[in-house]
C-alpha cells in the first residue's frame, strides 16, 4: 500500500474548506443530483474551486468549466487560481467577450455566462461545471444558465454541476436549491456561517449603529419581492435626511479609512457626494453608467486608501473585493435578504489596517432581516409575509417571528396575528449576541415619580425620565433618588444628578420631578442606548448634555399637575 504525497505546491486549506471539498465529493459519490456549497463572502471559495479543479484534471483526467456572471468575478477567479495553484496556470483558459479571450481547448475554462450560453457545443465536453455566486441563477424558465446547462448535457449527459455561494437564496426570496428536475442545484451539501468564521479569526468582526433620523419605510411598496426603486430614491433623497446621514457618517468615521456607501439611486448618490464635499470630504461615485476607465480609476483610488469615501448605486456588491473597507453605510432600505447580506459582506475581509468593520444602517435593514449571520428566508408563497424576526413590546427583545411567547420576559403574543411593531426596540445587532449601541436625538423629555409594580408599601420611589426620540417612540430610565443615603443606588443617583444640575440631589421623587420641570437639569440633546442580545433590558449608556443651568430657587418651582401622562407602567431593572 502506498501513501499519497501532497505536491510541494499544494493549496493550504483551512479546516472548513477541506470539509467543504469532502462534502462535495461525498455528494457526487452518493447522489445523482447537484450540490451547493455555502461559504460566507471573504471566507475563501476560490481555494475550494482550485482544489476541485486540480483533482478533476490531475487525478481524474476530467475537464472543468467555471461560470460567473460578471467580468470582475472572472478576473478574480483567474488571478486567484494562478496564485493559489501555479501548477495549473498552463491548464486554465478564459472564454469571455469582455476580457477579449475565447479559449476552448484547455482542461479548465473560466467563462462568462453571457458569452457562452449559446456555445456549449463549441466548448466541447465538460465533466464538472462550477458556478460562482450561484444565487444569480434564476429560479426557472429559459435563462442563460438553463440554456447552457441544457445544451451541455447534450454534449455530456453525465456532467455534474456544483454551486458555490455566500447566500443560498436569491436577491428577492426563495432558496436556490430545489429537487430535480425543477432545480439546477438540489441540495446544500456544506455550509459554514459568518459568526463561526469571525470567532475563528477568518472574517473581520462587525460593529453596528443605526441612523438617528429614519425615514418612514411603511410607505414603500413591493414589486417582484423588492421595494420599488423609484419610491425608495424619492424617500431617501430628502435633503434633510441626506444632510443628517452625511453628518453622522463623518462623525462615526473619523478614525476609519475606507467607507463604502450604498445609495438608493443615481440622483441620491450624487446628492450624498455633493453634501460630503460641502462639509470638506472628497467622495467618489460609481454607478452602472460610469465609464470603464473612470470607474477603474475611482476604485483604484479607493482601494489604495487615497479616497476615504465612495458612494455607489447597485454595482459594488457581488464581485467587488476591497479588503480595506472598514465601514459600510447603507443609505437605502432593501427587502432582499441577499442584497442586504452582499452590502454588509463588503466589510467581511481581513486587512492589517482595521480591527473591525462598522456597519451604519440608515435603511432599517438589520431590523427588517435580522442579524446577518442568522438570516431566515422563506420560499415564495410559503408564508404570510411576516418578517423573519419580531420585537417584544414588553422587553424589546428581537426574537424569531415563530415565537408565541417571548423567551426573554414571557410576554404572550396575541394569536393569530402578531402585534404591530411599536418602534420602541433598539436596532438589532448585525451579529447575534453582539452589543449594539444606537444614538438618538431627543425630541422631548418627561419626568414622573415612579412606583414599582407590586412593590410593598414604603418601597423607595424613583425619578422616571422618558425621552421621546421619535413619533410614539420613547426610551426610559429610572434614577433612585429615594434609596437610602450611602447605598449604591443612591450614589449612582447623586452622580447622575450632579452631572446635570447645580442644585443638591433631592431625596424625594416628587421634589425631583418639580426641580426637573422648573429647569434644574441640563438639556439632553441626545442619548445612546445599548442593547445586548440575550439581555432583558436595554440601557441608556451615554448622553449629549447641554450646560448645567443655574441653581433653581424656591420661587422657580411651579405647582400643579404635569401636562404629560406617563406611558404605561412596566417592569424596571431593579
Amino acid at each position: 500500500m502506498t501513501t499519497a504525497v501532497a505536491p510541494s505546491n499544494a493549496i493550504t486549506l483551512r479546516p472548513y474548506q477541506a470539509e467543504a471539498i469532502g462534502a462535495v465529493y461525498e455528494h457526487l459519490r452518493t447522489r445523482d443530483d447537484n450540490p451547493c456549497v455555502v461559504i460566507p463572502t471573504a471566507g475563501g471559495k476560490t481555494p475550494v474551486m482550485a482544489t476541485i479543479c486540480r483533482d478533476a484534471v490531475q487525478q481524474w483526467d476530467g475537464r472543468v468549466l467555471i461560470l460567473a456572471h460578471v467580468k470582475e468575478l472572472l478576473e478574480q477567479a483567474v488571478d486567484k487560481l494562478h496564485a493559489m495553484a501555479p501548477d495549473l496556470w498552463h491548464q486554465i483558459g478564459v472564454y469571455s467577450a469582455g476580457l477579449k479571450s475565447r479559449d476552448t481547448d484547455h482542461p479548465i475554462i473560466v467563462a462568462g455566462i453571457q458569452s457562452v450560453y449559446r456555445r456549449a457545443a463549441e466548448l466541447d465536453r465538460f465533466d464538472l461545471i462550477l458556478i460562482d455566486e450561484a444565487h444569480m441563477i434564476p429560479p426557472s424558465g429559459d435563462g442563460m444558465y438553463q440554456q447552457f446547462l441544457r445544451d451541455a448535457k447534450v454534449v455530456n449527459p453525465n456532467v455534474r454541476l456544483i454551486g458555490l455561494t455566500a447566500t443560498p437564496y436569491r436577491m428577492t426570496t426563495g432558496t436556490i436549491c430545489a429537487p430535480a428536475p425543477d432545480g439546477l442545484l438540489n441540495h446544500v451539501c456544506y455550509e459554514v456561517g459568518v459568526r463561526q468564521l469571525i470567532v475563528q479569526g477568518y472574517l473581520c468582526p462587525l460593529k453596528t449603529k443605526a441612523g438617528r433620523r429614519k425615514a418612514d419605510f411603511e410607505s414603500l411598496h413591493l414589486r417582484g419581492g423588492e421595494f420599488i426603486a423609484g419610491e425608495v430614491e424619492a424617500l431617501m433623497d430628502d435633503d434633510s435626511l441626506v444632510r443628517s446621514a452625511c453628518r453622522e457618517i463623518v462623525d462615526h468615521t473619523q478614525d476609519r479609512h475606507s467607507v463604502l456607501i450604498f445609495a438608493a439611486g443615481v440622483q441620491h448618490a450624487l446628492h450624498v457626494q455633493r453634501v460630503l464635499g460641502e462639509i470638506g470630504h472628497d467622495c467618489g461615485f460609481v454607478c452602472g453608467d460610469t465609464l470603464p476607465f473612470e470607474r477603474g480609476e475611482t476604485l483604484e483610488r479607493f482601494k489604495n486608501g487615497e479616497l476615504q469615501y465612495l458612494v455607489n448605486v447597485n454595482v459594488l456588491t457581488t464581485g467587488f473585493d476591497a479588503p480595506n473597507i472598514d465601514c459600510v453605510a447603507m443609505l437605502r432600505p432593501t427587502n432582499s435578504p441577499g442584497l442586504y447580506y452582499q452590502m454588509v459582506g463588503r466589510g467581511f475581509r481581513l486587512h492589517p489596517s482595521k480591527e473591525n468593520c462598522l456597519v451604519l444602517d440608515f435603511g432599517g435593514n438589520i431590523l427588517r432581516h435580522g442579524p446577518v449571520d442568522a438570516l431566515q428566508v422563506k420560499d415564495p408563497g410559503s408564508g404570510n409575509g411576516e418578517a423573519p424576526a419580531k420585537e417584544c413590546p414588553q422587553c424589546n427583545a428581537l426574537i424569531h417571528a415563530a415565537y408565541a411567547v417571548c423567551p426573554e420576559c414571557g410576554h404572550e403574543f396575541p394569536p393569530p396575528k402578531r402585534e404591530q411593531h411599536d418602534r420602541q426596540a433598539s436596532t438589532a445587532g448585525i451579529i447575534s449576541g453582539e452589543v449594539t449601541e444606537t444614538e438618538h436625538e431627543v425630541q422631548d423629555i418627561f419626568y414622573s415619580a415612579h412606583v414599582k409594580r407590586d412593590a410593598p408599601e414604603g418601597h423607595p420611589r424613583t425619578l422616571r425620565i422618558d425621552y421621546r426620540v421619535g413619533f410614539n417612540d420613547h426610551r426610559s430610565e429610572w434614577v433612585c433618588v429615594e434609596h437610602p443615603l450611602g447605598s449604591y443606588a443612591r450614589q449612582k443617583a447623586e452622580v447622575w444628578w450632579h452631572a446635570r444640575s447645580n442644585d443638591p440631589c433631592p431625596t424625594d421623587a416628587d421634589e425631583a420631578v418639580e426641580l426637573a420641570e422648573a429647569g434644574a437639569l441640563a438639556h439632553v440633546h441626545g442619548i445612546t442606548v445599548r442593547h445586548v442580545s440575550g439581555e432583558k433590558y436595554d440601557r441608556i449608556v451615554d448622553y449629549q448634555l447641554g450646560d448645567r443651568p443655574p441653581a433653581v430657587t424656591a420661587g422657580d418651582l411651579a405647582g400643579g399637575e404635569p401636562d404629560y401622562m406617563p406611558i404605561p407602567d412596566d417592569e424596571v431593572p431593579f
